[in-house]
Formats: C-alpha cells, sequence, structure tokens
C-alpha cells in the first residue's frame, strides 16, 4: 500500500456527524485514503440532522461505494485496509456485525476486517441498553472489535457541541494512530490543578 486506507461507514443511528467529521479529518490528514459506505438510513440522517447533500459528503472521500456493491474491492480480505470505523453503528449494523450477516457491503467489509484481524471500531448508538445489544456487544468484542459508544467527556471543559465531536473523534483516531490536535492530552489531575493556579 502506499498509503492508509481507512473505511468509513455511516449506519442508520442518530450521530451522522461523527461520520462526517471523521472524514473531514481524515481528508486533512495526508496519506490516507478513505472508503466511504452509507446506508440508506445513514442519508436519511446525514439529512436529518445535518442538512447536507450526498454530493458534499462524498466528495469528503478518497473512494465511494455503494452499500449494495458486495462485489467491491472491500468485500474482499485481498484488499489491504488499516481496518474500518462505523460511525455511527445502529443496533441492527451492530447484530448483523455481531451474527456474521453479511448482507450488505457495511456488514461484509466489517466481517472481512474481522476475519483478517484489522481493527474495526464501531460507534454504536442507543440508549438505553437491552439485553440483546449488550450481547452482541460483547460477541463483537469477543471477536477483536472494538464497541466505542461516542459518550461526551467533559474534564477538557469543552465549550460547544463541536468540541464534544472533535474530543470524540480525536479518541478514534488515536486508535488507529492518526496524529491529530483536536483535543488536550490528559497530563494527570496534578498538571491540571497547576494549569489552574498559574
Amino acid at each position: 500500500m502506499t498509503s492508509r486506507r481507512l473505511i468509513v461507514a455511516i449506519t442508520g443511528a442518530t450521530g451522522a456527524v461523527y461520520g462526517v467529521r471523521l472524514l473531514e479529518l481524515l481528508r486533512a490528514t495526508p496519506g490516507i485514503e478513505t472508503h466511504l459506505i452509507v446506508t440508506p438510513a445513514g442519508w436519511m440522517n446525514i439529512d436529518q440532522e445535518l442538512q447536507r447533500s450526498r454530493n458534499e459528503v462524498e466528495a469528503l472521500a478518497s473512494v465511494v461505494h455503494g452499500v449494495r456493491d458486495v462485489g467491491a474491492s472491500l468485500a474482499s480480505g485481498s484488499f489491504q485496509t488499516d481496518g474500518m470505523i462505523v460511525a455511527p453503528c445502529s443496533m441492527k449494523t451492530l447484530a448483523a456485525v455481531a451474527h456474521g450477516l453479511s448482507d450488505n457491503l457495511v456488514t461484509r467489509a466489517a466481517d472481512v476486517v474481522l476475519k483478517e484481524r484489522r481493527r474495526l471500531v464501531l460507534l454504536a448508538r442507543e440508549t438505553p441498553l437491552n439485553l440483546a445489544h449488550l450481547r452482541n456487544m460483547t460477541a463483537v468484542t469477543e471477536m477483536g472489535g472494538i464497541v466505542f459508544p461516542p459518550l461526551p467527556a467533559f474534564y477538557h471543559r469543552p465549550q460547544g457541541i463541536d468540541d464534544l465531536i472533535d474530543h470524540t473523534c480525536a479518541r478514534v483516531l488515536d486508535l488507529f494512530g492518526v496524529e491529530h490536535r483536536l483535543a488536550p492530552r490528559w497530563g494527570g489531575l496534578r498538571a491540571a490543578e497547576e494549569g489552574e493556579s498559574r
């Protein structure tokens, strides 16, 4: 591979902003090729939550794949990638991944990432959780995936929603070793207290 390849999928849970923001950040990072897949419900949420056009979102990715294109490059383990982020990940997609149901390109690509022992990160969006959700999260974790609910953090004292989104995206990028300057690194309580006293 001449550049790093990351798959970004956007499914029908609320939180389309996470997937779109990750695409923006990865586009601005040299040497990363992004492959985008969006489900029909994902497009619906992009429109509902962000009012961004399909063309505008697709332009953020290096390559765009149709969700029904199960013959795409991403459907084969021979196509090398550094892994996959599903942001947000609906409970339907989580269940399909947990049970190996490769019924569209999102779930097939996730299955490939798992079988090839690459990194899979699912920004699972649902609350409260029922037992099926929890068991599916356990199954994905046991297979080597990372379940990453996009929960807001407050220790960095966010000034608004954009700071909360960027903090979550920063943590996701960390999982793939992608350099960024989105959020301050926690240096411990003592360092935080010393910063306040200055």
